[in-house]
């Protein structure tokens, strides 16, 4: 019980006398509260809320964003503040500090040595502002990266987000499957508990020899084994599934029941053709096409390169200075001639890797397509055993009971009663996980085929 319900429970508490509060606040602390209903579809949810991989793959994509408006912003001139102080007796430097100064006396000049000047201070204070005009489309190509950069960051989030939600579906009918087995060992060994009774009976009125009973002993022991087995799996299943959805790994949950499949929509051609639109292909498509700009930049090099400088300075003696003020403009203009055709290399070396990236993207996206299909059969194949562990549940509920009338009758042996039970409860095992595995496998299918998992659920 958290500390908040804790403080719900004392404040409701002063309204009755000490007595009666003390032992009503017991009570109510010693209860253990109900277990929190979970859905399937619930625990997808909080798994794309929660979960720690979709917190990164969000911050990732946050990342690329900003990196997009930061390539952005360099279409932006550049503004730039410097204070620099320089002391110093170097005759060319005093002599155009004093000028810049407006400190410059041609009377002193005359009469001072000027090759002498002395030590003396100065301080500038500039603010330069930078425009790139041109620069031969490297800056263009470097915002399209990284925008597209960004795009594929944000698919590759929502397709880990889908994962996620995969993963708890996942966990989920693990957990489901799990319960539901303890519940139908429990309802088994019930069954053998009263087989057992009946034997010992029979037994001791010298209808059944003792070997029977003995075998039915044995049949209980080794139910009791599966059940204590199977209440372990639950535990560490629970665990599985709230670490799938970032919850404390303590947390359990009332979970609701383990539907049967539905059918499958679609043909296999549909379900591929669906893929198509799937969030990791179109994120490795962006990357693609990100490097695919990265000739383009690199030719850049061949090109000139234009800004727009505009400069404002104040000297002074003392730090920020204002003695002197001076603006400049400036137009720049730079180009690469010749750089021993390394720049010709990389442009090669662009297009070359460009044309890899390519193939590898047409490889994947057939791979995805081989994925979707095997995930198909492998769903389509989930349903049909299910189908037929279904029947064959019906077929061994109907021999038990059959043997169940007849070994009350006299006709058929304890063993053959005990044999009957095993059946039934294996059948109702097949049954369980075949409807476990076609729930799985239908999850799985969605999510190949990019579409969210949710879209599936019965």
């Amino acid at each position: 019980m958290t500390s908040h319900s804790h403080i719900v429970i004392l404040s409701f508490m002063k309204r009755f006398s000490p007595p009666a509060a003390l032992s009503l606040a017991a009570f109510l602390l010693a209860a253990p509260l109900a277990a929190e209903e979970l859905s399937l579809k619930g625990a997808m949810t909080r798994a794309r809320e929660k979960s720690r991989e979709v917190s990164a793959a969000g911050a990732r994509k946050e990342a690329a964003e900003a990196r997009a408006r930061q390539a952005g912003g360099f279409r932006l001139p550049s503004v730039t503040l410097s204070e620099v102080y320089v002391r110093t007796d170097s005759p060319a430097e005093s002599f155009a500090f004093k000028l810049n100064k407006r400190q410059f006396s041609f009377p002193d000049f005359v009469s001072s040595d000027p090759n002498n000047p002395g030590y003396s201070g100065t301080a500038m204070t500039r603010a330069e502002a930078v425009l790139p005009l041109f620069t031969g489309g490297e800056l263009s190509g470097r915002i399209a990266q990284a925008e597209k950069a960004a795009s594929a960051a944000g698919k590759s989030a929502s397709w880990t987000a889908d994962n996620a939600a995969l993963s708890a579906a996942e966990a989920f009918v693990m957990v489901a499957q799990a319960e539901e087995y303890v519940l139908l060992l429990t309802r088994a060994r019930e069954t053998v508990a009263a087989h057992v009774e009946l034997a010992r009976n029979y037994s001791a009125q010298g209808m059944l020899v003792r070997s029977e009973l003995l075998r039915a002993e044995v049949e209980l022991a080794r139910v009791d084994d599966l059940l204590e087995e199977a209440k372990g799996r639950v535990r560490i299943a629970n665990a599985n599934l709230a670490f799938r959805m970032g919850d404390p790994q303590d947390r359990t949950w009332t979970l609701s029941a383990l539907a049967p499949p539905g059918e499958l929509p679609g043909t296999a051609a549909d379900w591929v053709k669906s893929a198509e639109g799937r969030k990791d292909l179109g994120s490795a498509r962006d990357l693609l096409a990100a490097g695919e700009l990265e000739e383009k930049v690199k030719k850049s090099g061949f090109l000139p390169k234009l800004a727009v400088v505009g400069r404002y300075d104040m000297y002074g003696t003392n730090l920020f200075g204002t003695d002197g003020k001076f603006g400049t403009v400036m137009a720049a203009l730079s180009w690469n001639v010749f750089s021993g055709g390394s720049d010709r290399a990389a442009v090669i070396a662009a297009r070359e890797e460009a044309r890899a990236g390519r193939e590898d993207v047409a490889r994947f996206a057939d791979g995805v397509a081989l994925e979707v299909r095997q995930a198909y059969e492998e769903a389509s194949t989930a349903r049909a055993r299910h189908a037929t562990a279904a029947r064959a549940l019906g077929a061994a509920r109907e021999a038990e009971r059959i043997t169940s009338e007849r070994f009350q009758g006299g006709v058929v042996k304890m063993l053959d009663l005990l044999d009957a039970a095993t059946a039934r409860r294996e059948a109702e095992t097949r049954e369980l996980v075949a409807r476990a595995d076609a729930q799985s496998a239908a999850l799985r299918l969605a999510v190949k085929a990019g579409r969210a998992p949710e879209t599936v659920l019965p």
